[in-house]
């Protein structure tokens, strides 16, 4: 094993290797999730290289650095407030999803208009509409961190795949019996998986656009997928109130996560494939340990229904969106919440953390979205200007660029 060099990963904090071995270029990542500007550099080296064969001692000055910079990094404040900058007449009916590729440059948007359009973030120009579906297109994604390909799921029953370049559509995905809902790619890029209101989740190969297995066992729709970051897992939420994890390679079910006693609203890995969490119609949200799918915690105190859970990328907090109108902050560590999040004036159907995990977004059907300090649950900034509902809200990769969608059928670009 010969190692040819090292990148930088700021969110959430490592340090990528990539290395030789028998002839192929590989790459590992070591995870520095615990990182913190008070943190011992050089007791941190001595741990990395006691655990890592490839970081010898001629490389050590190197691994330091970037440990350094990346602690430069966490100790930036972020007071970036974020001004309007376009309102693009996306579609001719309502938005669906929005969603950034890796770099930020390019974001795309899925209406009930039976499209999905690709845009320029700087400018805010169309460059592509990907037509072809022939119902509403819901769920939207690229295949990050590549960015070079994106997928549509649609009420039509079909999944399909784009060149993110050209637009073309390389694959049809048929098979799914009823509406798809959500999909996803796993990290390396090579599967899809979709999920239907046929009650089954699916994954397809990505070169061949063949289907390799049907995930069965739900008995009622499948509204959430999420890939673990190492992509050996999947996860389904369903309207059956349970949870299934799968292992990929096989098909097979691992666990079914029961306890919930409401439909699923939402369900995320952390980062190190430890923990998940789930929301629910049941006012409830819940950690659950990901290799023996034993139930941690019950995270209680929201009025409504948990519209939407995420975790910040260190899976030290995790942030929930309710139906109440209020979103709340919680320790993954003690459960115990740490601030609630009070100024919106309808539900809040979307949460999320920016990269660093400093700031919380939500979307409320208030026609506003917040952005939040995510420890102090200070409001910082009300984002104004949309005439309807607004559901879907998302940060680019450096977290200093918001695209907000709205059921008034057009899309906010904030910097």
């Amino acid at each position: 094993m010969k190692l040819k060099r090292f990148l930088l990963r700021y969110y959430p904090p490592g340090i990528i290797l990539e290395y030789e071995k028998g002839g192929c270029l590989r790459t590992k990542s070591i995870d520095l999730l615990d990182l913190t500007p008070g943190t011992n550099p050089e007791e941190l080296l001595a741990e990395i290289q006691q655990s890592e064969p490839l970081i010898t001692d001629s490389r050590a000055d190197q691994v330091k650095q970037l440990i350094l910079r990346l602690q430069q990094k966490q100790g930036q404040q972020d007071h970036h407030r974020f001004c309007f900058f376009k309102e693009l007449k996306a579609h001719i009916l309502p938005l669906t999803n929005v969603a950034f590729d890796k770099s930020g440059s390019r974001f795309i948007t899925g209406s009930y208009d039976r499209t999905c359009r690709v845009w320029d973030t700087d400018s805010g120009t169309e460059l592509h509409t990907l037509e072809g579906h022939r119902n509403v297109v819901y769920a939207i994604t690229f295949n990050n961190p590549y960015g070079d390909k994106i997928a549509t799921g649609s009420f039509d029953k079909t999944a399909k795949l784009w060149c993110a370049e050209t637009g073309k559509c390389f694959h049809t995905f048929r098979g799914h019996t009823a509406e798809i809902v959500c999909l996803a790619f796993n990290p390396q890029s090579t599967l899809l998986a979709t999920g239907s209101m046929d009650a089954t989740a699916k994954l397809w190969d990505v070169e061949t656009g063949d289907e390799v297995a049907t995930l069965t066992g739900h008995t009622a729709e499948v509204l959430s997928l999420c890939f673990n970051t190492v992509g050996n897992q999947l996860l389904t939420g369903s309207f059956d109130h349970t949870v299934a994890i799968w292992d990929v390679a096989s098909g097979r079910r691992v666990h079914t996560l029961i306890g919930h006693s409401g439909e699923i609203s939402n369900v995320q890995f952390n980062w190190d494939c430890s923990l998940i969490v789930t929301g629910s119609m049941d006012k409830t949200c819940k950690l659950w340990e990901a290799v023996s799918g034993k139930c941690v915690a019950t995270l209680a105190g929201h009025k409504e229904e948990v519209l939407d859970v995420c975790f910040d990328l260190s899976g030290q907090l995790v942030a929930t969106a309710s139906a109440d109108g209020t979103a709340r902050v919680f320790s993954v560590n003690t459960h115990q919440c740490l601030v609630t999040l009070e100024g919106h004036d309808g539900e809040i159907s979307k949460i999320c953390f920016s990269p660093p995990g400093s700031r919380l977004l939500t979307a409320s059907s208030d026609k506003t979205a917040r952005l939040w300090d995510a420890r102090s649950g200070v409001c910082l900034q009300v984002l104004e200007g949309h005439t309807d509902e607004i559901f879907s809200c998302v940060f680019n990769y450096e977290g200093d660029t918001i695209i907000t969608g709205s059921k008034d059928n057009t899309c906010r670009i904030w910097y």
